[in-house]
């Protein structure tokens, strides 16, 4: 592309779309001044950004890229489709194809239904939920970050403007690893609560049985477990967190990584309440998900390709075992600078996130600014969370433990010094949900 015209569009990115990205996770304000406003290739854990400039990649598509950029595996696969057509007006056998696989592989699913995001499966889950069991409130765990942008999760964030009242109503919130707080929920509305949607584990890991715990009180009062599996799904293993941590949840959820950044989404679960979206039943018609694009010959092609190259190559063994490297690196860096207090490496292995906090212990934004500008500076674009790959190997994990050493040197002085804001070079990145610009 012509540097001039590129350069033009940087100029009024934000006249064309609203934020100037189509997810708010790749905003202007997600990442500090120096990054590149826009990336226009990507091979292996590299990309190019429209600065010029070669980059460490460990944001991978917000976590989409699970082998890494341009896989051959799965380039081979959508070539092959791109030339039998896209989309028809009757399913194609990849549809099937690919269905077929996922219910021998994921474990509690017997029907599988596609989408193009993970919002839309999600809450085709609650809708499913509130169908079967003829109830109204979702129960929704505010400890995890983000379901859907559909009404019934947004309305419990800040960012709750144009959302109706009536509606956010409806949705319920407990506290990851406070039983307590869920089971109050059911004790104000025993018959009322359709679904539990949460994660399995993000930064935290669960304590005293509380999955097991959660998915008691569903089986209890009658209301349908669902497991978001975005992230962990096929990253943590091909079954999932649920096998992980052996808990059977009734409707699962699963995106990003299956695809290796295709856009494919997964609405997975047990067969009787499925089949409520379906067209042989005798019951009332749950108009479940339906969109053109849902099943499109191309994504899917690569979703079949990339499980493959995940069994063939065992990549989440992988994942795990270079993430512990990833860890231990850190966590050593850490210590040798004194920033144990400060800069915390949370998750498991396959999705490692750090977090930075100021002297009182509490997330600073501005201290995560430091270190996110100056590991730009250094080749490496980074957003908080390692978003680790097949592609990222062990070169990739050395080179990313001598830019966050050099990182934390300057990250460390600012800390020391108590005066953050005058190590910015541009405007602190700021929280995604938040009420005001």
């Amino acid at each position: 592309m012509n540097k001039n015209y590129l350069n033009k569009l940087i100029g009024k990115r934000h006249k064309l779309i609203p934020g100037a990205a189509h997810t708010y996770s790749k905003g202007d304000d997600q990442f500090p001044d120096n990054a590149p406003k826009m990336i226009l290739k990507g091979k292996g854990a590299y990309v190019w950004g429209s600065d010029g400039k070669k980059y460490l990649d460990w944001c991978m598509g917000l976590r989409t890229g699970l082998l890494g950029y341009c896989n051959e595996s799965v380039n081979r696969a959508v070539k092959q489709q791109v030339g039998q057509g896209l989309n028809f007006g009757r399913p194609h056998p990849v549809e099937f194809e690919l269905a077929d696989l996922l219910v021998k592989i994921l474990p509690n699913t017997e029907m599988v239904k596609f989408a193009k995001n993970g919002s839309t499966v999600t809450t085709a889950a609650t809708k499913l939920a509130r169908a079967y069991t003829g109830r109204k409130y979702i129960a929704l765990c505010s400890s995890h970050p983000f379901f859907s942008y559909d009404d019934w999760f947004i309305g419990t964030t800040p960012c709750n403007s144009g959302i109706p009242n009536e509606i956010t109503k409806l949705s319920l919130t407990f506290r990851y690893n406070d039983i307590k707080s869920l089971e109050d929920l059911f004790k104000a509305h025993p018959k009322d609560i359709a679904c539990i949607i949460m994660e399995a584990a993000t930064i935290e890991p669960p304590k005293d049985d509380f999955l097991l715990k959660v998915q008691a009180l569903a089986k209890k009062y009658g209301a349908i477990f669902i497991l978001d599996e975005m992230i962990t799904g096929f990253r943590w293993g091909l079954k999932g967190a649920q096998h992980y941590f052996g808990i059977k949840p009734d409707l699962s959820t699963y995106g990003k990584g299956i695809g290796n950044g295709y856009s494919v989404a997964v609405l997975a679960g047990r067969r009787e309440i499925m089949d409520l979206g379906g067209i042989q039943n005798k019951k009332e018609k749950v108009f479940l998900i339906s969109t053109t694009h849902g099943a499109e010959t191309i994504s899917l092609s690569a979703c079949l390709a990339t499980i493959k190259f995940l069994q063939t190559h065992k990549v989440p063994q992988q994942l795990w075992k270079n993430g512990k490297k990833l860890k231990e690196g850190l966590l050593r860096l850490i210590s040798k600078y004194g920033l144990s207090d400060s800069v915390k490496v949370l998750g498991y292995e396959p999705n490692l996130c750090l977090d930075f906090r100021d002297k009182t212990g509490v997330t600073s934004f501005v201290l995560k600014t430091i270190f996110l500008q100056e590991v730009t500076r250094l080749g490496m674009l980074f957003q908080g969370y390692f978003a680790i790959s097949y592609a990222h190997k062990d070169r990739e994990i050395k080179k990313t433990l001598l830019v966050c050493e050099r990182a934390l040197k300057v990250y460390s002085e600012a800390f020391a010094n108590g005066d953050y804001v005058k190590y910015l070079t541009s405007e602190s990145v700021k929280p995604v949900f938040r009420k005001y610009n």
